[in-house]
């Protein structure tokens, strides 16, 4: 099964960009007002805090496009942020056979997909994606998918 959501990247650029205007706008507007208007008093810093309030929010949100990929023998995870500059990308490829488990959390609108993966080394890594951004279907999907594959490795293990 293969899931993607990066035909909505046109719509995250379009809300970046008209955040960064805004907070253009918000700068001049200040600017303007302690220098030659003087109408706003105290409230004139609201121009530039609301802006930046919501450029926090939104790169708090985490990264906006997420890919799954589990046709074949392996799983792909691709996580990254539109703007290339402010994260770095996750991408993970792995054998189906070491999935051990998953969990989804969702507090308020931030969601993220934890996975566990069996490991020589440690005997298990947690791999960590954000989801906030995939609509409830995705999510439902993703799980079914994932739900598939620990139990075939739980059916597999308990054949052994």
């Amino acid at each position: 099964m293969r899931l993607s959501n990066k035909k909505k990247i046109p719509v995250y650029n379009f809300f970046n960009i008209l955040l960064l205007m805004i907070l253009l706008g918000g700068c001049v507007g200040f600017i303007l007002d302690k220098i030659r208007f003087d109408i706003l008093d105290e409230k004139s810093g609201l121009l530039i805090i609301i802006p930046v309030i919501l450029l926090i929010v939104i790169y708090l949100h985490g990264r906006q496009v997420f890919e799954y990929d589990s046709d074949g023998e392996a799983l792909h995870f691709r996580n990254r942020n539109v703007v290339p500059f402010l994260n770095r990308p996750l991408s993970d490829e792995f054998p189906k056979y070491k999935l051990i488990k998953f969990e989804m959390v969702s507090v308020l609108f931030f969601s993220r997909l934890y996975v566990t993966i069996s490991s020589k080394n440690n005997g298990s890594t947690i791999l960590k994606y954000e989801t906030s951004y995939l609509t409830r279907k995705e999510v439902n999907d993703l799980k079914t998918s994932l739900n598939k594959v620990v139990n075939a490795n739980k059916e597999k293990r308990h054949q052994e």
